[in-house]
């Protein structure tokens, strides 16, 4: 009886809030965590595949050939921007939790544990303008990325590949670019969730 008579103070509307709050907080994290680490694997899968060309020595009888020329100056800026992006995605993911840890508190009968409306309007501000400033790092980086394989195609004729294997578009190239693509849709999803909820729940708490 008496767990039954706290349950029923919990007021309706402030347990649809934690609900929607638990949901949209959730599903927020999970996907922001989901393409953060495929986002993280394709940057060490680059800069694993970048130390190992570097790291490649000619064979004997065969020209040499400059190796340590055979990674683009870009892909290195472009991998730079998509750690900075990881950076910010990964504080964008302590967002999310924290915001699935306020419809805990708003679970509680007592109303004295619940957070006050400012303090999630305050988490969800900084979750809208991390998300924005993640897009914009990664943005930079998958711009990065691209203009490394445009300018490689385009430089690119028939049979280059026999005669400067620098200008080959290699896998790694396309991992960053591909890193940097991923990270992208990470903070968007972060920033329409949030942005969403802070829309919402102005008129609501």
């Amino acid at each position: 009886m008496p767990a039954q008579s706290k349950i029923q103070t919990v007021n309706p509307k402030i347990e649809r809030i934690a609900n929607i709050l638990r949901l949209i907080g959730w599903v927020s994290f999970w996907l922001q965590a989901g393409l953060g680490v495929a986002s993280a694997l394709m940057l060490v899968f680059a800069i694993s595949g970048r130390s190992f060309s570097q790291a490649v020595a000619p064979t004997p009888g065969v020209p040499v050939t400059n190796y340590s020329q055979g990674t683009t100056p870009g892909v290195s800026i472009s991998i730079f921007w998509g750690v900075c992006g990881i950076l910010a995605l990964l504080f964008g993911i302590y967002l999310a939790f924290s915001i699935t840890r306020f419809a805990r508190r708003l679970c509680n009968p007592n109303p004295d544990l619940h957070p006050k409306k400012a303090d999630v309007m305050k988490v969800l501000r900084i979750a809208i303008i991390t998300g924005f400033l993640g897009m914009l790092l990664t943005i930079l980086g998958g711009g990065a990325g691209i203009s490394v394989l445009l300018s490689k195609s385009i430089a690119q004729p028939q049979g280059v590949a026999i005669y400067d294997p620098n200008r080959i578009i290699r896998s790694l190239d396309i991992f960053v670019a591909m890193a940097s693509m991923t990270g992208i849709t990470a903070h968007y999803i972060a920033t329409v969730a949030s942005l969403g909820l802070f829309n919402w729940l102005h008129p609501q708490l």
